[in-house]
This record gives C-alpha cells, structure tokens and sequence, in this order.
C-alpha cells in the first residue's frame, strides 16, 4: 500500500513530468501509441537529442518504458490504467466548464456547487 511519502512523491513526479510543454506533447502522440525516438521528434518538429532527453525523464518518472525491438527503442506508456488515467485526466480538463451546474447531486467537492470549502 502507498503511504502519504510515497504518494506525494508520485504526484511530484507525475507533476514535473507533465509541467513540461515538449514532454507533455511527447505524452499526447504516446497516448494515440508506442512511437520510436526519430519519429516523434518529426512529428514533433524537435530534434532526436531533445526528445531523447525528455524520454528519458519520462522514464525515469515511471511514465514510460523503453522496448528494445533490435536496434531500434520504442516507448510505451508504462501500463494501460496510466494512458486511461492520463486520457480521462485531459478530457475532463478540457470539459470543464465554471458556469456548468454539477452533474453529481450528492457533490461535496469544495468550491463545487455551493459545497463549502
């Protein structure tokens, strides 16, 4: 079980990885799927070393995982309930809208529908 030390720490570290605007567009295309290096940084319009660079922070955060296929690396993200996660994360984001009533009647989020913080 994860304690509050190594929650916080998951949040920092999914905090900063995502902070980022390149890393974040690196996160959007793994999200559609797996991609290799050279392909991101055209599609990206970035050069390889920085997406390289930010893959790796990404990994190192626990985001992504790097697959070996022969002399090729391809990136992932690292478990299907994270790309969930993260997709349900964006589209609730982008659906937010203040001057929407609550769909939850039994909300009690602070600063919600009246619920007092």
């Amino acid at each position: 079980m994860l304690t509050i030390a190594s929650r916080l720490d998951v949040m920092n570290r999914l905090g900063r990885a995502m902070a980022d605007p390149t890393r974040s567009r690196i996160l959007m295309t793994l999200l559609d799927g797996p991609s290799y290096p050279a392909v991101l940084a055209r599609e990206l319009g970035l050069t390889r070393s920085n997406v390289s660079n930010h893959l790796t922070c990404l990994r190192d955060c626990g985001i992504v995982v790097a697959e070996h296929e022969g002399r090729q690396t391809r990136y992932v993200i690292a478990d299907p309930h994270l790309a969930a996660a993260l997709t349900a994360l964006v589209n609730v984001a982008l659906a937010v809208d203040e001057d929407a009533p609550c769909v939850d009647a039994s909300c009690t989020v602070p600063g919600c529908c009246g619920a007092e913080a």
